[in-house]
């Protein structure tokens, strides 16, 4: 009985030391040979003695002021060895810079997301499930529609919360998604008896789905485990990416990967500010470069929190104090820029939505339009950049002299080269070259382009009420009617002896600045 004691005394004194160091035992050489040795592992059974992964990794020592080590901390998916699994674990060691990518990239949102996750009891390891999703790109768009960090597709977005509208895109705001996103799991776990395999795989690909498969595998007395369904092979391959990711990471000394140290704190404030208010001047009131804003806050898409809400912005979390005191001093009337617009006789949604460089879309709901009918007379309200707050029209070049010869352009909000050079009559191409940037280049409030005379090649249309658009990859007459504000059918009665059944990149295609009448 005091040889027994002894032996499990040594195993436990051996564990402790072991788990002391913050080492992973189930990676250790030492453990292995331990492993192997049958009277040390049938003592520790002996001895209640748990030497499973879960357990060794629920006894190791986490720095719990670092959000990786904390995240891994809440891991609780038992580890599985699966071909799989092996297949995707292969890829990620195989790209190492891509695992550094991504844990840089999430660095803004970790805190909040591991937070997300520990609040509704969900596994840590739905928190790397950005990294699956999107690559933890806040910006990302795929071509099934979806968007944000969780990849929500339009009608799951909108069930969970997320509004989608001409100003703003709750899929892309880090904040609402990782809260519609977490929801959504715990959810999806809860119909899944909390086997979080078929939720992640419902989460990929839909409830029905999976639930369906379950049921067909119960009715011929089937396994219905993840791993014995018949799923779509994207799914199949989804589920075991997100588990070899967090072997991962649960595992990074043995793989040989660096995981980054970051302190778990937040990196920003949610701010209720009230009202709408312009990004650019919330960069100036924090203090903060409006390139960072926009990181933090990608589900802005028109520069200004939208008129209905959401009233919020992520400001860092440094900058906040700051932020919320210069705002409080802020008299009301400054936080937008408004331009106030008497409505001419002639004049429709379009032509106004042209003269100030917006949207018929913006137009409609900021001034509560059910439709684009609008009567000479009336007052619109219409949001402009401040450097444009100043002229009724933000062009600045007259129809009697198209062509820009100035030197420079400096680029002012909203602005995208084929406005510029509609507004020169210019073209966009050459103007490109001129600065040595591509066509689809996004341009940075107050940059400078250097413009010159046009060479004869490119000497903009003698039919000043047209311009020359080249289609781009993607492109589609719906898309380009509503880029240009006319219609489907105008598009195709310009360009009659052209258009063909599809169109193609680098097709050239004629608008009309003023539509003709039907």
């Amino acid at each position: 009985m005091l040889l027994k004691f002894n032996r499990r005394f040594t195993i436990l004194l051996f564990l402790t030391l072991f788990f002391a160091q913050g080492c992973s035992l189930k990676n250790s050489n030492n453990v292995e040979n331990l492993e192997k040795d049958k009277s040390i592992s049938e003592l520790a059974y002996e001895s209640g003695i748990d030497l499973s992964p879960s357990s060794i990794r629920n006894n190791r020592q986490f720095d719990h002021s670092d959000s990786w080590q904390h995240l891994i901390s809440l891991f609780a998916i038992p580890e599985v060895d699966d071909a799989l699994i092996q297949k995707q674990l292969d890829w990620y060691l195989a790209h190492p810079k891509y695992v550094a990518t991504i844990q840089t990239r999430a660095e803004p949102y970790l805190y909040n997301i591991i937070k997300q996750v520990e609040e509704k009891g969900l596994p840590g390891e739905l928190a790397l499930l950005p990294a699956v999703e999107s690559g933890f790109k806040a910006h990302a768009y795929s071509r099934a529609r979806a968007s944000g960090l969780w990849q929500f597709i339009p009608s799951t977005g909108r069930l969970y919360g997320l509004d989608q509208n001409w100003w703003y895109d709750g899929r892309r705001d880090v904040y609402a998604s990782t809260a519609a996103a977490t929801s959504y799991l715990k959810k999806l776990g809860g119909v899944f008896d909390n086997d979080w395999l078929l939720a992640l795989a419902s989460y990929n690909a839909g409830m029905g789905t999976v639930g369906r498969a379950v049921k067909h595998n119960a009715a011929n007395n089937k396994a219905t485990d993840f791993w014995s369904l018949k799923l779509p092979q994207e799914t199949r391959n989804y589920v075991p990416r997100l588990l070899a990711l967090a072997k991962i990471f649960a595992n990074a000394e043995h793989y040989g990967i660096n995981l980054k140290s970051q302190a778990h704190k937040p990196t920003f404030m949610a701010v209720d500010i009230g009202s709408q208010l312009e990004l650019s001047k919330a960069a100036q009131l924090s203090n903060t470069n409006i390139k960072e804003l926009i990181h933090l806050n990608p589900g802005l898409s028109r520069g200004y929190t939208p008129p209905k809400g959401p009233h919020r912005l992520l400001i860092p979390i440094n900058k906040a104090e700051l932020f919320k005191k210069n705002l409080a001093a802020l008299p009301f009337d400054q936080r937008v820029q408004w331009q106030r617009h008497k409505i001419k006789s002639g004049e429709n949604l379009g032509m106004i939505a042209r003269q100030y460089k917006t949207r018929i879309k913006g137009i409609r709901e900021v001034n509560n339009l059910a439709n684009n009918n609008i009567r000479a007379g009336a007052y619109l309200l219409i949001p402009v950049s401040r450097g444009q707050a100043t002229a009724n029209s933000p062009t600045q070049v007259t129809a009697k002299n198209p062509v820009y010869n100035k030197p420079i352009y400096k680029v002012k909000a909203g602005d995208n080269l084929w406005g510029i050079s509609k507004k020169l009559g210019l073209s966009s191409k050459e103007i490109a070259q001129w600065n040595q940037i591509e066509l689809n280049s996004t341009l940075s409030l107050g940059q400078t382009l250097v413009i010159k005379q046009p060479t004869n090649s490119l000497q903009p249309s003698k039919n000043k009420q047209s311009i020359q658009y080249t289609v781009r990859r993607g492109d589609s007459l719906y898309a380009i009617s509503e880029k240009f504000n006319v219609r489907v059918a105008d598009l195709r009665k310009w360009n009659s002896s052209t258009l063909g059944k599809f169109l193609k990149p680098g097709q050239t295609i004629i608008v009309r600045n003023n539509p003709p009448s039907t």
